[in-house]
């Protein structure tokens, strides 16, 4: 706790960018006040230096556990895929694009590429909010429907487009984020933090780095298990 407390913001967020999102959730400057320890801008802003620093030190400890994605049920990857890749996307979306928009407008001119890569990035906010709605309202729960009705081997069936027109909608849709983001990683030389970049602009591109890895994790889960499994379940039904 005293190492944490006693180094600078911007040391912090250098180090873990996710730090950001817990000194920015409190109103800690560690742009402009970035060389405050971590002490010295809770006792300014009358915050609990033990409360910010447990949420800090907890980022560390939280760690990806391998799971056993073929062997879960459709349900079970759904229930996953939304709590660890929809949550994220939809905390991360806001704050990306706040980040974004103030490197463009206030450090445009030196960096002009970033304008365009704010444009980008409005795009992908766009369609992942949308996109994620209609899995979430249609394809989601038709999977889960056929799933069960295999499981209480109710006789029920489906014709195959039941799925799979929505699952094709969501490749389509899943390709063009990517190369939406495949795009931005090109303008920004493969997330490239350059000479005199303030701190908000390389929590940005950092932030950036992990949305697009984290996208990847995402789309695969839903192409290659979740949407396989869910077209196999309709076969079943019909067979």
């Amino acid at each position: 706790m005293t190492n944490i407390a006693e180094r600078t913001l911007a040391s912090l967020v250098s180090s873990n960018h996710q730090s950001a999102a817990v000194l920015e959730k409190y109103n800690l400057d560690f742009c402009c006040k970035g060389k405050k320890t971590l002490s010295e801008a809770c006792k300014e802003k009358e915050l609990s230096l033990s409360q910010v620093t447990e949420e800090l030190m907890q980022l560390n400890e939280e760690k990806e556990k391998h799971l056993p994605f073929e062997e879960m049920t459709a349900e079970q990857l759904i229930s996953y895929i939304l709590i660890h890749h929809h949550f994220y996307v939809k905390e991360a979306l806001p704050r990306i694009r706040q980040h974004i928009e103030k490197v463009a407008f206030k450090h445009g001119e030196h960096y002009p590429f970033m304008i365009k890569v704010y444009e980008n990035f409005l795009a992908v906010y766009e369609e992942l909010t949308m996109h994620m709605e209609k899995e979430e309202l249609i394809l989601f729960p038709r999977i889960k429907q056929i799933e069960r009705q295999l499981e209480q081997q109710s006789g029920a069936h489906y014709q195959r487009g039941y799925v799979t027109a929505p699952i094709n909608i969501m490749l389509q849709e899943h390709e063009h984020a990517g190369s939406l983001l495949a795009e931005i990683k090109e303008r920004t030389n493969n997330y490239s933090i350059p000479d005199g970049a303030c701190n908000t602009f390389r929590v940005t591109l950092l932030e950036l780095k992990e949305f697009e890895e984290d996208l990847h994790k995402h789309v695969h889960l839903e192409n290659y298990i979740l949407f396989p499994k869910a077209e196999a379940i309709v076969g079943q039904l019909q067979g």
